[in-house]
C-alpha cells in the first residue's frame, strides 16, 4: 500500500503558508505567552555562565577572533557566484581551491594578531579557533569540495544568552568550518554554557538554483525585488551573521544563505523568550545582515544609505534612533573578493561608549564621536579583502549585561 501526502499543489500552499506565517511579527504572539516573573536576569545569575551575551553593545569582556592562516579560495560554484562581484568571478576561476595570495594573507594575518593585542588591551580576553589544512578535499553523499577558512565566527556562531548556536551554513566550501571551533565549544560547555548545533544541510544540488541567472548588477537588482535566491527552500540553512541582537528581539533578512526554513528553525527554537523580526532591504546581493543594519546600541542603529529598510518605520514608530553611516572611503583599487566596501559599517562595540573601527575611515570617526562613542582606530584592510569587517571577525561570548527589552 502507497500512502501519499498530498499532490504537489497542497505541498505548495503549505509552505506557502508557513512562509507567510514566518514573515508576520511574532508580536502578537509573544504577546500572548505568560510575562516572565522577572525582566531581567541577573548579575548573579551570569556569574555562573562563561557565555552571556544579549546585544551588540554592553561592555565586551570575552570575544573569538577568526584565523586568515591556510584561508582558501572557495570553488566557483553557483552559491559563491550569486554572492560575490562580477569584476572577481576570474579571480575565483583562478584561484577556486586554492590559497588566497600568499602575500597578501601574510599581511592580513599580520593585521589580526595586531587587533587582537588592542582587544587585549581594551581588557577584552581573546580567545581563536584551531588552525586547520584547509586545503583538504572531503567528500559527502552529495557533493565534494576543499574548505576555506575559520576567519569569520560570525558567520558561523551565535550567542543568545547563555547558550551558543551553530549556525548549518549554506556553502559547501564552508560545511565543515565548525571543527575549528569545537575545542572552544566543548570548553563552554564543560563550563556551563548550552551548546545547539541548527540541522545541518545536506546541501544536495537542490538546495540551489542550478539556473539562477545571475550575470550583471541589473540582474541581482531584479532577483532580488522578486525575492529571489540562490538558495531554495529544500532544507533549513542559514549564517549566524544574518541575524541581529538587541536583547528580547533579533532581526533577521531572508539573503542568499538564509532561507525562511532556516529563520523559521531560529524563530520556533528561541520562542516564547526572544522574537525574531524578518526585515528587508533594497540590496541587490543580500548576504549577512551586519554591513547593511548594525545595531550599537539601545535604540540605536547604522542604517547602510545604499541599502535602506524597508521596514524601517517600525523602528522610528519603537523611538530608535536611525544613523545613516557616510560613504565609505577604501579606495577603487583595494581588493574586496568577498565583501562591498560597507564594511566601514561593520564595527565591534566593546561597550555603549567606545567602538572598534576601521583607522583609515576618518568620516566615520568623525560620526562616532559626535555620536559621543569613543573610537578604537584599528587598520585591518588587507583582512577586509577575505570578507569581513570588525564585527564578522568576531563573536562576542561574554558581554557584561542583562536582558531586556528595547523594541516596543
Amino acid at each position: 500500500m502507497r500512502v501519499t501526502c498530498g499532490n504537489n499543489n497542497q505541498l505548495g500552499r503549505a509552505v506557502t503558508g508557513w512562509v507567510q506565517r514566518a514573515f508576520q511579527s511574532t508580536s502578537v504572539a509573544a504577546a500572548a505567552q505568560p510575562r516572565h516573573a522577572a525582566e531581567h536576569v541577573t548579575e548573579a545569575e551570569q556569574q555562573e555562565c562563561p557565555v552571556c551575551s544579549y546585544n551588540e553593545w554592553d561592555r565586551l569582556e570575552e570575544v573569538i577572533v577568526g584565523r586568515a592562516e591556510n584561508a582558501h579560495v572557495p570553488a566557483f560554484t553557483v552559491e559563491v557566484k550569486a554572492n560575490t562581484y562580477e569584476k572577481y568571478w576570474p579571480f575565483y576561476q583562478k584561484y577556486g581551491g586554492q590559497s588566497f595570495p600568499a602575500e597578501h594573507l601574510k599581511k592580513a594575518v599580520a593585521e589580526i594578531e595586531e587587533m587582537c593585542n588592542i582587544l587585549r588591551h581594551e581588557g577584552v580576553n581573546v580567545r581563536r579557533p584551531e588552525p586547520i589544512d584547509w586545503s583538504l578535499e572531503y567528500k559527502t553523499p552529495d557533493f565534494t569540495s576543499s574548505g576555506m577558512y575559520a576567519a569569520m565566527p560570525r558567520d558561523i556562531l551565535l550567542v543568545v544568552g547563555n547558550e551558543i548556536i551553530e549556525a548549518p551554513m549554506a556553502w559547501r566550501a564552508r560545511f565543515f568550518e565548525y571543527r575549528a571551533y569545537r575545542p572552544l565549544i566543548k570548553e563552554y560547555f564543560r563550563n556551563g554554557a548550552k551548546w545547539t548545533t541548527a540541522p545541518k544541510p545536506t546541501m544536495a544540488d537542490e538546495l540551489y538554483d542550478q539556473d539562477y541567472p545571475i550575470r550583471t548588477v541589473e540582474d541581482r537588482h531584479k532577483l532580488a525585488a522578486e525575492g529571489k535566491f540562490v538558495t531554495t527552500e529544500h532544507e533549513p540553512c542559514f549564517d549566524a551573521a544574518d541575524f541581529i541582537r538587541a536583547g528580547r528581539d533579533l532581526f533577521v533578512q531572508r539573503s542568499q544563505v538564509t532561507n525562511y526554513m532556516g529563520i523559521e528553525w531560529m524563530r520556533r527554537h528561541l520562542a516564547p523568550d526572544y522574537k525574531v523580526h524578518i526585515i528587508s532591504f533594497k540590496d541587490p546581493n543580500p548576504m549577512h545582515i551586519d554591513a547593511t543594519f548594525n545595531i550599537i546600541g539601545p535604540g540605536l542603529v547604522l542604517s547602510n544609505p545604499d541599502r535602506p529598510c524597508r521596514q524601517i518605520d517600525m523602528f522610528k514608530k519603537a523611538g530608535w534612533t536611525i544613523v545613516k553611516p557616510p560613504t565609505p572611503l577604501i579606495p577603487d583599487d583595494h581588493p574586496l573578493w568577498m565583501s562591498s566596501k560597507w564594511l566601514s559599517m561593520n564595527v565591534l562595540m566593546l561597550s555603549e561608549k567606545r567602538v572598534m573601527v576601521d583607522a583609515n575611515e576618518s568620516t566615520i570617526q568623525k560620526m562616532f564621536e559626535n555620536l559621543g562613542i569613543k573610537t578604537i582606530k584599528v587598520n585591518i584592510r588587507h583582512a577586509n579583502s577575505l570578507g569581513g569587517g570588525f564585527h564578522c571577525w568576531t563573536t562576542d561570548v561574554r558581554r557584561r549585561g542583562t536582558l531586556e527589552s528595547y523594541f516596543h
